[in-house]
């Protein structure tokens, strides 16, 4: 493991602890293979596509559930394809939303190529740029206890990017098939009455 850099799946591991009952979503990649190797449960909505979707899917789903905390758990590349999005979450200022950007520096998905964050662009400051006050680098244990005692506390709208190692844990995939994907969450969330299923 690269020095001061945390090891993703273990991170992943200690949020899990304090999540509760929030809603989950997962930006394509690595971060949805954390989440199903970690906490597979029907309240995560898996992207597989679209990427730079994950933070705006968050945003919606916080506004259409104001009484479930919404986690955003999505990659430094695939953030970066969504910056503009903190633009829009700083002007809706969900009190239930929590942006956390797993940080290896890398692109994972198309060859590990060097990424921007980590030749200078800040994804927290680019955060905070935009409005978004709760924005914060984690780069070491202690930052991730604080992170989770802000998790705890609900102090959102919350932009956390986490550093960590470029090493990945074993791959679990969660289901693919997006109608089940959704049709799963969405009974999850409204309760099976309220659900609808295409026929």
């Amino acid at each position: 493991m690269s020095k001061n850099k945390l090891f993703r799946r273990d991170v992943v591991k200690k949020l899990m602890t304090v999540r509760g009952d929030a809603l989950c979503i997962s930006g394509l990649g690595s971060p949805t293979w954390d989440l199903a190797a970690v906490d597979h449960r029907p309240e995560n909505f898996y992207i597989w596509g679209g990427m730079g979707g994950a933070a705006p899917t968050g945003l919606g789903l916080a506004l259409a559930q104001p009484d479930r905390a919404v986690w955003v758990l999505t990659g430094d590349g695939e953030q970066l394809m969504g910056v503009g999005s903190f633009s829009t979450i700083a002007l809706q200022q969900p009190k239930n939303l929590a942006i956390l950007v797993l940080d290896n520096e890398h692109y994972g998905e198309t060859g590990m190529q060097a990424a921007p964050t980590g030749r200078g662009t800040d994804l927290a400051a680019m955060a905070a740029g935009a409005g978004i006050r709760n924005s914060m680098t984690v780069g070491d244990e202690a930052g991730l206890d604080e992170l989770l005692a802000l998790l705890k506390q609900g102090r959102f709208p919350l932009v956390a990017v986490i550093k960590i190692d470029i090493t990945t844990g074993e791959t679990v995939m969660p289901p693919r098939d997006g109608k089940f994907v959704k049709n799963t969450f969405r009974s999850a969330v409204l309760g099976p009455d309220k659900a609808l299923y295409p026929r």
